[in-house]
């Protein structure tokens, strides 16, 4: 079969597949198990629960679905041979729900092939199909260095010692649209030393080497600097005040929670106040905390009841009596 024929085949099947999702009742949206003053968590399969919502109605979805790890965790991941296709119906679906200026900020970790000392291409090959099927826009890649992450896989990196920790996980920040809403003035981080006795020495305007042309602007004092597209957080102490309710309670912590500081940038940078925040693979819902802490309305979803429960600590809530 030729390319043509089978990129015609696809059209085909993806225009199907199109008509299909609009003709199809959408579920009706369950209530939540527990809700606060902007927010609201869900018990739901996110697949179902993202049908639900109407078009248009998200400014951000963030999120860390389960990765396509080696080992099987308690909380279902994906095999790495499945996972694209796995994705893309919940991507599809984010891609309706966001507003025009919205965005999509996957957090996602990679991996290594069974049995080698090799790395995986399935969360590149996820990127790939998210613009060219889905037709998201990649508007910048992010990335969270975690200098708390153990070493691992350990025959290769502690028994054979030939290669080293793996401590750094992408954040694909994808758009419906190419403009999505963003301001970086809302994510300033302090000036170094340096750029401090710049302000109050000056600097002389000049052309650098590197043909970068220093102008006297470049001596404004804007507040902070622009921050990095790396978010450094170790992911211990973050959630220390969760793990301590849930010992309190006798109720069983998320194997796998992502720091506050990473939806913290992203929520500051992508939304207003009012706006809101979406996170369909919650786990233990950092970023519903966050959110309402940032004075953002949120929504919360996750299939695990138990892990919906004991995430209502975060907000204050006893989850034996939900």
């Amino acid at each position: 079969m030729t390319y043509a024929n089978r990129y015609n085949d696809r059209q085909s099947s993806t225009s199907s597949e199109a008509k299909t999702r609009q003709t199809r009742p959408r579920p009706r949206k369950p209530a939540p198990l527990y809700e606060t003053r902007l927010g609201e968590a869900y018990v739901a399969d996110s697949l179902d629960m993202l049908r639900s919502l109407p078009a248009r109605s998200v400014n951000l979805v963030i999120t860390s679905p389960p990765y396509a790890l080696q080992r099987k965790k308690e909380y279902g991941n994906v095999d790495k041979r499945d996972y694209v296709e796995w994705m893309l119906p919940f991507a599809r679906e984010i891609k309706r729900v966001l507003t025009d200026d919205g965005s999509f900020a996957l957090n996602i970790g990679g991996s290594y092939n069974k049995g080698f000392p090799t790395r995986s291409l399935y969360h590149f090959k996820l990127l790939i199909a998210l613009c060219d099927d889905v037709k998201f826009h990649l508007a910048q890649e992010g990335f969270w260095y975690n200098p708390a992450k153990l070493p691992a896989p350990t025959e290769w990196v502690n028994v054979r010692r030939i290669r080293i920790k793996d401590s750094v996980e992408y954040v694909w920040w994808l758009a419906p649209r190419p403009w999505p809403a963003a301001d970086n003035r809302r994510v300033l981080v302090p000036y170094s030393d340096s750029m401090l006795r710049l302000l109050e020495r000056g600097c002389k305007a000049k052309k650098r080497p590197s043909g970068h042309d220093i102008t006297n602007k470049f001596q404004k004092d804007s507040g902070g600097a622009i921050p990095s597209n790396l978010v450094v957080q170790a992911n211990t102490e973050s959630n220390s005040d969760y793990m301590r309710a849930c010992k309190e309670f006798d109720v069983k912590v998320h194997p796998a929670r992502f720091p506050s500081a990473l939806p913290e940038f992203y929520i500051k940078l992508l939304t207003k106040p009012g706006d809101l925040v979406l996170d369909p693979f919650a786990g233990s819902n950092t970023t519903g905390q966050v959110a309402e802490g940032l004075n953002r309305r949120w929504m919360s979803i996750d299939r695990e009841e138990a892990y919906v429960r004991a995430s209502s600590v975060r907000c204050g809530f006893d989850p034996h009596s939900l």
